[in-house]
């Protein structure tokens, strides 16, 4: 239920987990454009 859960005024604020949050998010963004990347090249280029 980690992801469903209510937002929490008492929790302190870290902006080393919101960092690592948005360096995740970046890291998962390149993976999922490089795997969109190879299926053009496979279907669409045909190289």
């Amino acid at each position: 239920m980690y992801f469903f859960r209510k937002n929490n005024p008492d929790r302190p604020k870290n902006t080393n987990i919101k960092i690592m949050h948005a360096i995740n998010a970046i890291a998962i963004i390149l993976f999922l454009g490089g795997i969109i990347w190879k299926l053009v090249q496979w279907f669409i280029l045909k190289k």
